[in-house]
């Protein structure tokens, strides 16, 4: 589980194609100090098993420097993690613990749905970003309710079902802190709604009845 607060913005190290799979490698000093083997670490919003903890020289000395991780053909075909290339930037967020602070929302890293970055509108304090999604999503979202984009907790402005786009307002630490801040229109997001809505329908659906 994870708060959508990106902790740092790693690099794409390598991709190692394993016919349906890939083998991910990310410098990212700050999310790998302290992290072992089996540990979840949530890249671009996707959660991910530790399954190498790389070690070289870092600000403090030698220490961890990044991790590697293995992408199953189930994310690979859900997420954006199968364009990645060495060199890209990536969001990277550490398992939330017992005493984190929830200072987004809670995001499981399981992600519903690639949309599309479709405009940016810059104002003074923030900029406007809107954001095309999957039609089969539009049930879960709703204005001022929360949405993951790349693994980053926002707030949805607005919601048009016609056109099958939101708004997110990003505010000047979001731009310089996440890779939201340099994506243009056409690049691909990765989409987790708010679980709390998937549970609602659930109750709704099925009347709240009980075995």
């Amino acid at each position: 589980m994870f708060t959508g607060i990106v902790e740092e913005i790693g690099v794409v190290e390598a991709v190692v194609d394993q016919q349906d799979a890939i083998r991910l490698t990310v410098r990212g000093p700050r999310v790998a100090a302290g992290t072992r083997l089996g540990d979840s670490i949530a890249v671009e919003g996707c959660c991910l098993t530790v399954a190498e903890v790389s070690t070289g020289s870092t600000t403090g000395g030698t220490g961890s420097t990044g991790f590697t991780a293995d992408v199953m053909r189930e994310s690979l075909d859900r997420t954006t993690l199968g364009s990645l290339r060495a060199g890209d930037r990536v969001n990277l967020e550490r398992a939330l613990t017992p005493d984190t602070r929830l200072g987004g929302h809670l995001v499981q890293g399981h992600v519903d749905g690639a949309g599309e970055l479709v405009s940016r509108t810059p104002s003074e304090h923030w900029e406007l970003v809107r954001i095309r999604f999957p039609a089969a999503l539009s049930r879960y979202l709703a204005s001022k309710g929360s949405i993951a984009v790349d693994g980053i907790s926002l707030t949805v402005v607005d919601v048009d079902d016609e056109t099958c786009t939101f708004g997110v307002s990003l505010i000047p630490e979001t731009l310089a802190r996440t890779t939201l801040g340099t994506k243009q229109a056409g690049s691909r997001v990765n989409l987790e709604v708010d679980v709390i809505a998937k549970y609602v329908e659930r109750l709704v659906s099925t009347g709240g009845a009980t075995p």
